[in-house]
């Protein structure tokens, strides 16, 4: 039996010219502003992952099924709509941090934003240093 590969694959695509691409002027500026805060936190370069997600640093995970793959271990993804900002572990143990980061939905492991400006990039800072620090709890994690 094989195991599927993951649709999300760390790609040799330019950060800098994706970055470049985003529309409107105030997305990419925003997402660019994530990329220095990423690159601050975590202190890796960022590499792309599938067409639209920046992802720092990478993680292999085996689950007790026999699945296993290769994932970013930290990043987001600046969709028309939001910017995904993703803690690999999920978010079930932050409700101090997004008490007091601003006007945001999340799902298990994606936090959603409209613009930076409804948040605390100081918060958003911890988030991502403790979910970092949370993954390396359940695997390795490297520089990707």
């Amino acid at each position: 039996m094989t195991t599927p590969q993951n649709k999300t694959r760390a790609t040799e695509a330019s950060v800098a010219a994706f970055l470049d691409r985003i529309a409107p002027p105030t997305r990419r500026a925003d997402a660019r502003a994530l990329d220095a805060l990423f690159r601050r936190v975590t202190g890796w370069q960022p590499r792309m992952w599938g067409p639209s997600m920046v992802g720092y640093g990478r993680y292999h995970y085996v689950y007790d099924s026999g699945r296993e793959g290769e994932m970013l271990a930290t990043g987001f993804a600046p969709r028309k709509a939001n910017l995904s900002i993703y803690i690999m572990p999920g978010y079930q143990d932050f409700a101090a941090e997004l008490a007091r980061l601003g006007k945001h939905r999340h799902g298990k492991s994606c936090l959603y934003v409209t613009r930076l400006a409804d948040i605390d990039l100081d918060v958003l800072e911890e988030i991502v240093a403790r979910g970092l620090d949370r993954l390396r709890t359940y695997w390795p994690v490297a520089p990707s």
